[in-house]
């Protein structure tokens, strides 16, 4: 006899309203790292800062945000309208066996007022409070310490010169827990032991791990390490880290420093210290000098997670070694005694040999994150380059400029890398609409020098 699905609970979930194309994929993975799943009954306003989702347990809400750096806020929801009549209404329906453990007459408590869109005076915080007399609250106020915390929240819209004088939307619900937004000021790249030219922003370093679904005791891989930003937020959830880089000085930390004012990196400024600097470096395995486009890995599945952002030529050139039989872009001169010979690297070339590494190397259901950079007066979905071992799971999209953007790509291994996958994305004309991301920089900065000319014109009048 099968056994029964558990019953689901309404949650209400309080959302930041930034980066608002990577919260969905962000909650949506991280509830299928808790266990659950992300059913088509969920009450989603895409751009709205509340959401209403109905998850098995209060430990899976509780799991979700002790990840989630795009949501606030967890309650349990008590009720929900349009009017305060129809709250009212939902409140009175609610279980009450689901309500009285929370009002008992030893406890303590306090009700809290949050409004999006609109500021509300005291007096009328109060007001609202006494209209919910009618609940069988037993127990003490205590502001201070409360054990429960019930909140009420209103929705004034999207529109902050079109402020509705009512809510179009009421909630009440109880406390349940606050997602990791502090995250982003505790790892500010600013506050960095180490960075470079392209570090990644702490809040999309936590987001590129949540779409991952890294976990503790996860390998994670980033094959243009840099300075490591993303192996630091991997990890902070427990995964062990390491990466490669063709560049010698940022992997030794050698060379020009990136900060103002500071000509050259002090000695202990290496990936290394980054992460002794949040207490994490027994999770650091090594950081390789190495170039992505020529294999160093013994063949097989070696990683849960591959988190990377390529190199697209805009801050930094993208790279592989070359000879002298090539065509030589440049000899560096990386310390008194490393020398190498470096020639372009397409950017056409770096997605397809990251998705065949990928494929080959990941472990079965381990995902790839990466940034693919867009001019988008030429997008379509037909230019995000795919691999048959590879299913795409989301694609979020960052603006750069008014004509450039970054998609985060996610995809999962679905199937097991095979010999006659090795140049399938050669196949069927299907590599053709890629070769567009090669003339990315070119578009990039022609954008960029219409732009000056505009302003420098404006200016004259």
């Amino acid at each position: 006899m099968a056994l029964a699905a558990p019953a689901l609970r309404r949650y209400l979930l309080l959302l930041a309203q930034e980066h608002l194309e990577f919260r969905l994929p962000e909650i949506t993975s991280l509830l299928s790292l808790c266990g659950g799943q992300f059913s088509g009954e969920q009450e989603i306003r895409v751009n709205s800062p509340f959401w209403i989702l109905n998850i098995p347990s209060e430990e899976m809400a509780r799991g979700l945000m002790k990840r989630t750096v795009c949501a606030k806020s967890i309650f349990e929801l008590w009720g929900h309208g349009r009017s305060s009549g129809e709250l009212y209404a939902s409140l009175k329906n609610y279980p009450a066996d689901k309500m009285l453990p929370y009002l008992q007459s030893d406890s303590t408590y306090k009700i809290h007022i949050h409004t999006f869109n609109k500021t509300l005076t005291q007096a009328q915080k109060i007001k609202k409070i006494d209209a919910l007399e009618f609940l069988p609250f037993k127990g003490k106020v205590n502001l201070k310490n409360p054990e429960h915390i019930f909140w009420i929240l209103e929705d004034y819209g999207m529109n902050p010169n079109d402020v509705p004088e009512e809510p179009i939307h009421l909630y009440f619900g109880r406390w349940i827990a606050d997602g990791q937004r502090e995250l982003i000021e505790s790892y500010s790249v600013k506050k960095r032991h180490f960075i470079g030219n392209t570090s990644m922003d702490a809040c999309l370093s936590f987001i590129m791990a949540n779409h991952a679904r890294v976990k503790p005791n996860d390998v994670v891989y980033d094959p243009f390490v840099g300075t490591g930003g993303l192996l630091i937020s991997s990890a902070h959830f427990g995964a062990y880290v390491c990466g490669t880089d063709i560049d010698y000085n940022t992997i030794h930390g050698l060379g020009k420093a990136s900060r103002k004012n500071q000509k050259w990196r002090g000695p202990d400024e290496n990936i290394r210290a980054n992460l002794r600097q949040y207490g994490l470096e027994k999770y650091y395995l090594d950081a390789l000098v190495a170039d992505s486009s020529r294999p160093i890995w013994r063949e097989g599945m070696l990683f849960d997670a591959i988190i990377t952002d390529p190199p697209y030529g805009i801050r930094e050139a993208p790279r592989r070694m070359g000879s002298q039989k090539e065509t030589v872009k440049s000899v560096e001169r990386s310390t008194e005694n490393h020398f190498f010979v470096s020639s372009s690297y397409h950017l056409s070339d770096i997605f397809f040999d990251l998705l065949k590494f990928a494929a080959e190397h990941l472990v079965m259901g381990g995902r790839l994150v990466y940034w693919l950079p867009i001019y988008r007066p030429e997008y379509t979905e037909e230019i995000i380059p795919r691999h048959p071992c590879l299913k795409l799971i989301s694609n979020c999209e960052q603006m750069l400029s008014s004509h450039t953007s970054r998609r985060l790509i996610t995809m999962e291994k679905v199937k097991e890398f095979k010999d006659q996958d090795e140049n399938s994305h050669l196949l069927d004309g299907q590599y053709m609409p890629y070769r567009g991301h090669n003339s990315f920089r070119e578009k990039y900065f022609s954008g960029v020098t219409k732009r000056i000319a505009k302003e420098e014109k404006d200016n004259q009048k």
